[in-house]
Protein backbone atom coordinates (compact mmCIF):
# COMPACT_ATOMS: atom_id res chain seq x y z
CA UNK A 1 0.00 0.00 0.00
CA UNK A 2 1.52 3.34 -0.98
CA UNK A 3 0.85 6.82 0.83
CA UNK A 4 -0.23 8.35 -2.51
CA UNK A 5 -2.75 10.06 -3.23
CA UNK A 6 -4.95 11.50 -5.65
CA UNK A 7 -4.62 15.91 -5.41
CA UNK A 8 -7.36 17.41 -4.17
CA UNK A 9 -9.99 19.16 -6.94
CA UNK A 10 -9.12 22.71 -7.38
CA UNK A 11 -10.97 24.80 -5.72
CA UNK A 12 -13.30 28.15 -6.83
CA UNK A 13 -10.39 31.10 -6.60
CA UNK A 14 -13.05 33.56 -5.46
CA UNK A 15 -13.18 35.44 -2.16
CA UNK A 16 -14.52 38.85 -0.48
CA UNK A 17 -12.62 41.86 0.39
CA UNK A 18 -12.87 41.34 3.87
CA UNK A 19 -11.59 37.50 3.31
CA UNK A 20 -8.66 38.64 1.01
CA UNK A 21 -7.53 41.29 3.33
CA UNK A 22 -7.63 39.05 6.25
CA UNK A 23 -5.29 36.47 4.23
CA UNK A 24 -3.26 39.28 3.64
CA UNK A 25 -2.38 40.08 7.11
CA UNK A 26 -1.71 36.62 7.99
CA UNK A 27 0.44 36.63 5.53
CA UNK A 28 2.30 39.94 6.38
CA UNK A 29 2.25 38.49 10.34
CA UNK A 30 3.67 34.96 9.56
CA UNK A 31 6.84 36.51 7.40
CA UNK A 32 7.77 39.54 9.35
CA UNK A 33 6.33 38.54 12.98
CA UNK A 34 5.80 35.44 13.99
CA UNK A 35 8.83 33.82 11.44
CA UNK A 36 11.74 35.96 12.83
CA UNK A 37 10.37 35.14 16.38
CA UNK A 38 10.99 31.33 15.47
CA UNK A 39 14.16 31.45 14.01
CA UNK A 40 15.67 33.59 16.52
CA UNK A 41 14.52 30.74 19.19
CA UNK A 42 15.57 28.00 16.77
CA UNK A 43 18.89 29.75 16.65
CA UNK A 44 19.13 29.82 20.25
CA UNK A 45 17.96 25.91 20.85
CA UNK A 46 20.89 25.04 18.27
CA UNK A 47 23.32 26.79 20.11
CA UNK A 48 22.57 25.00 23.32
CA UNK A 49 24.46 22.31 21.89
CA UNK A 50 23.32 18.21 21.30
CA UNK A 51 20.40 18.43 18.83
CA UNK A 52 19.64 14.82 19.28
CA UNK A 53 18.16 15.19 22.08
CA UNK A 54 17.01 18.85 22.33
CA UNK A 55 13.41 19.17 22.56
CA UNK A 56 13.63 23.16 21.78
CA UNK A 57 15.32 22.82 19.11
CA UNK A 58 12.50 20.22 17.53
CA UNK A 59 9.73 21.88 18.17
CA UNK A 60 11.45 25.19 16.77
CA UNK A 61 12.07 23.23 13.60
CA UNK A 62 8.68 21.78 13.83
CA UNK A 63 6.90 25.13 13.95
CA UNK A 64 9.31 26.60 11.13
CA UNK A 65 8.31 23.91 8.59
CA UNK A 66 4.43 25.16 9.51
CA UNK A 67 5.33 28.67 8.89
CA UNK A 68 7.11 27.86 5.87
CA UNK A 69 4.47 25.53 4.61
CA UNK A 70 1.70 28.55 5.46
CA UNK A 71 3.31 31.20 4.13
CA UNK A 72 4.38 29.41 0.65
CA UNK A 73 0.47 28.46 0.10
CA UNK A 74 -0.66 32.24 0.89
CA UNK A 75 2.25 33.28 -1.33
CA UNK A 76 1.06 31.11 -4.01
CA UNK A 77 -2.98 31.85 -3.28
CA UNK A 78 -3.15 35.31 -3.11
CA UNK A 79 -1.95 36.46 -6.49
CA UNK A 80 -4.51 33.67 -7.88
CA UNK A 81 -7.84 34.75 -6.15
CA UNK A 82 -10.60 37.08 -7.87
CA UNK A 83 -12.59 39.81 -4.79
CA UNK A 84 -15.81 40.34 -5.81
CA UNK A 85 -16.58 43.41 -5.20
CA UNK A 86 -20.38 44.76 -4.78
CA UNK A 87 -23.86 43.46 -4.59
CA UNK A 88 -25.41 41.73 -7.81
CA UNK A 89 -28.87 44.20 -9.66
CA UNK A 90 -30.94 41.14 -8.94
CA UNK A 91 -30.99 41.43 -5.02
CA UNK A 92 -33.69 38.35 -4.76
CA UNK A 93 -31.37 35.60 -6.53
CA UNK A 94 -28.66 34.25 -4.78
CA UNK A 95 -25.17 34.46 -6.10
CA UNK A 96 -21.70 34.66 -4.42
CA UNK A 97 -21.19 37.12 -1.26
CA UNK A 98 -24.99 36.35 -0.47
CA UNK A 99 -26.40 35.72 3.38
CA UNK A 100 -28.98 33.33 3.16
CA UNK A 101 -32.00 31.66 4.86
CA UNK A 102 -33.17 28.37 3.79
CA UNK A 103 -36.23 26.16 5.32
CA UNK A 104 -36.12 22.42 5.26
CA UNK A 105 -39.35 21.79 3.79
CA UNK A 106 -39.74 18.54 5.06
CA UNK A 107 -39.09 19.06 8.98
CA UNK A 108 -39.58 23.32 8.84
CA UNK A 109 -36.15 24.06 10.46
CA UNK A 110 -34.24 27.27 9.33
CA UNK A 111 -30.75 27.76 8.48
CA UNK A 112 -28.95 31.21 7.86
CA UNK A 113 -25.43 31.03 5.87
CA UNK A 114 -23.65 32.84 4.09
CA UNK A 115 -21.83 31.87 0.84
CA UNK A 116 -18.10 32.83 0.16
CA UNK A 117 -14.49 31.61 -0.81
CA UNK A 118 -13.29 28.11 0.00
CA UNK A 119 -10.15 29.99 1.94
CA UNK A 120 -12.44 31.86 4.46
CA UNK A 121 -15.36 29.33 5.18
CA UNK A 122 -15.91 29.06 9.13
CA UNK A 123 -18.82 26.46 10.37
CA UNK A 124 -18.88 28.69 13.70
CA UNK A 125 -20.59 32.09 11.82
CA UNK A 126 -22.27 29.95 8.94
CA UNK A 127 -19.97 30.83 6.12
CA UNK A 128 -19.99 27.87 3.79
CA UNK A 129 -17.75 27.73 0.63
CA UNK A 130 -19.09 28.10 -2.77
CA UNK A 131 -18.14 24.52 -3.59
CA UNK A 132 -19.99 22.70 -1.48
CA UNK A 133 -23.25 20.91 -2.26
CA UNK A 134 -25.55 23.11 -0.85
CA UNK A 135 -24.07 26.12 -2.01
CA UNK A 136 -23.72 24.67 -5.86
CA UNK A 137 -27.56 23.80 -5.31
CA UNK A 138 -28.47 26.94 -4.28
CA UNK A 139 -26.62 29.27 -6.43
CA UNK A 140 -28.84 31.35 -9.15
CA UNK A 141 -31.83 30.50 -7.09
CA UNK A 142 -35.09 33.34 -5.85
CA UNK A 143 -36.36 33.86 -3.14
CA UNK A 144 -39.20 31.07 -2.71
CA UNK A 145 -37.92 28.65 -4.84
CA UNK A 146 -37.24 25.42 -3.72
CA UNK A 147 -34.34 23.04 -4.27
CA UNK A 148 -32.58 19.87 -3.33
CA UNK A 149 -29.39 19.12 -2.09
CA UNK A 150 -27.10 16.20 -1.43
CA UNK A 151 -25.87 16.47 2.09
CA UNK A 152 -23.99 14.06 3.63
CA UNK A 153 -27.23 12.77 5.21
CA UNK A 154 -29.34 12.77 1.86
CA UNK A 155 -31.20 14.29 -0.53
CA UNK A 156 -32.59 17.09 1.20
CA UNK A 157 -35.12 19.88 -0.02
CA UNK A 158 -35.03 23.70 0.98
CA UNK A 159 -36.90 26.94 0.20
CA UNK A 160 -35.16 30.06 -0.19
CA UNK A 161 -37.19 32.24 2.41
CA UNK A 162 -33.83 35.24 2.39
CA UNK A 163 -31.89 36.51 0.26
CA UNK A 164 -29.46 39.65 1.95
CA UNK A 165 -25.74 41.00 0.45
CA UNK A 166 -23.50 42.43 2.89
CA UNK A 167 -22.93 46.36 1.96
CA UNK A 168 -19.24 46.38 2.64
Amino acid sequence: MTRWRPPAPRSTAIITRAGFEKLKSELDHLWHTLRPEVVKALAAAAAEGDRSENAEYTYRKKQLGEIDRRVRYLSKRIPSLKVAEGAPADRETVFFGATIELENVLSGETARYRIVGPDETDAKLGWISIDSPLARAVLKKKLDDEFEAELPGGLTRFAVIGVAYCES
